[in-house]
């Protein structure tokens, strides 16, 4: 049995206690699912907003978790992001008046001004423009496997696609991706 087999098999058994009340169990899950969550919630909502949209992502599922069924050869993890990416949806619908702060906007604090922040600064700047170039269906593949850092499999099933064709859809993407970022990326 490999660690990932392992990995899967404990988390199943952590869902099941939580399906039962058991909030530590819950809590396993939690820490293990949060810094993937938070990833990909940070790059697709204001950064602010990320971390009361990951809260409550989790509430839901705990709210939700009894509906849940491992029989159906749908991984945990699939549907917590089914969750995830229908809570950005709404956080969107609901927050339209929210206006993000320019990302120009320079810090004015001279502790704040590194070298190495403003390259890590101008970098997600430049890649966030050009994912937002992207249609939905590039951005969102793109969003799940290396935000989320989700395999294949499991991006699959978070939109309800074949792998072979979410193998594909991620390829064009990445190839759409290239060509809208500038040479020296």
């Amino acid at each position: 049995m490999s660690s990932q087999d392992l990995l899967e098999s404990a988390l199943q058994e952590y869902v099941l206690q939580s399906q039962d009340g058991d909030t530590d169990a819950f809590g396993k899950l939690y820490d293990h699912y949060f810094t993937a969550m938070y990833r990909y919630t940070s790059f697709r909502v204001p950064k602010e907003m990320a971390e009361d949209l990951v809260a409550d992502i989790f509430v839901k599922a705990w709210e939700k978790i009894h509906t849940y069924k491992p029989q159906k050869k749908v991984p945990f993890s699939a549907w917590l992001f089914r969750i995830a990416r229908h809570s950005v949806i709404d956080a969107y619908r609901s927050q339209k008046h929210i206006e993000e702060v320019p990302e120009e906007v320079m810090d004015e604090d001279p502790l704040n001004q590194t070298a190495d922040r403003v390259t890590r600064h101008h970098l997600v700047l430049t890649v966030r423009t050009a994912m937002k170039k992207l249609p939905d269906r590039y951005r969102e593949i793109l969003e799940l496997s290396f935000m989320a850092e989700l395999p294949n499999e499991e991006v699959a099933r978070v939109l309800r696609m074949r792998e072979g064709a979410t193998r594909t859809l991620k390829s064009r993407a990445l190839k759409k991706l290239e060509e809208l970022l500038p040479l020296d990326v």
